[in-house]
């Protein structure tokens, strides 16, 4: 790593804090995310049992809200007999590749022209009332992927831009009296400082590309979960609607997951919340 990508990154003062955490600490934080991960689970089948309680002693219709046991049996359904459109996969793979492509583009666009104007205070003010009147217009395209795109978009543009005008200047000044020129600062310095807010961003942007494919789906299509959702809602059945919106809920976990993996990987320089302090 240069020296440069070095002062985007905090370093604890020599001699009093190390990024070791202790084993102590570490013992504790597992016990707590084994805890968490408990509770989580325990609080879902309360949830999920009561659901299927109340529906079953008549204080829920389940005309109208379905019952957690018949939402599992449509998703089985679904899954050994296929869909009214296809096998189940083919409505995930349709709906999933408009949502990724929707977010990839928009995190690139996003990034790219975050960073740019972040930059470039002149520009940056002469572009400020467009972008605020095309975030605000929303640009309702029936293309899904387009669609997913705008949503996407904005999010991480004024993530990125934000992050880029928070940079520290002193860290900035140092950077150009080692001699850095603006290419290697903008890549060496800014990117790494601004990448927690970049990366922030894409925990939320995800969702967004999620529900603008679905939506998109929901005007228009011949594949897609949410053509799924359209057809259980058209013919009355309320499980069929829960059990889309379950397998949705699944996919957007799993993408979480895989965003937290990849912003541990990124910004592993992180120092951990529990330290261990050294003479």
């Amino acid at each position: 790593m240069s020296e440069l990508s070095a002062l985007a990154e905090p370093v604890p003062p020599a001699g009093k804090v190390s990024a070791t955490p202790l084993p102590s600490a570490v013992a504790r934080r597992r016990r707590r995310n084994l805890q968490v991960q408990v509770l989580r689970v325990a609080l879902a089948l309360v949830l999920i049992s009561g659901w299927e309680l109340s529906t079953r002693i008549g204080i829920v219709d389940p005309f109208f809200w379905g019952r957690p046991s018949g939402i599992a049996h449509q998703i089985w359904t679904w899954i050994t007999e296929g869909t009214a459109q296809g096998p189940l996969w083919e409505q995930i793979a349709t709906t999933m590749e408009e949502t990724i492509l929707g977010f990839l583009i928009g995190v690139v666009l996003g990034v790219v022209f975050g960073i740019l104007l972040g930059r470039n205070r002149f520009l940056a003010d002469i572009m400020s009332p467009y972008i605020k009147a095309a975030n605000s217009i929303g640009l309702g395209m029936q293309s899904k992927v387009a669609l997913a795109v705008v949503l996407v978009f904005f999010i991480v543009f004024f993530n990125a831009f934000q992050g880029v005008r928070e940079v520290d200047k002193n860290l900035l000044a140092n950077a150009r009296i080692l001699g850095a020129d603006d290419r290697r600062l903008t890549t060496e310095v800014i990117i790494p400082s601004a990448l927690s807010w970049i990366m922030a961003s894409l925990h939320v942007s995800f969702g967004f590309a999620l529900v603008g494919a679905v939506v998109g789906e929901y005007l228009g299509a011949i594949k897609g979960v949410g053509l799924m959702i359209v057809v259980a809602q058209n013919t009355f059945n309320a499980n069929g609607v829960f059990a889309a919106i379950v397998i949705l809920a699944t996919v957007a976990l799993v993408a979480e997951a895989l965003v937290t993996a990849i912003e541990n990987r990124l910004v592993k320089w992180r120092p951990n919340a529990v330290t261990e302090v050294t003479i």
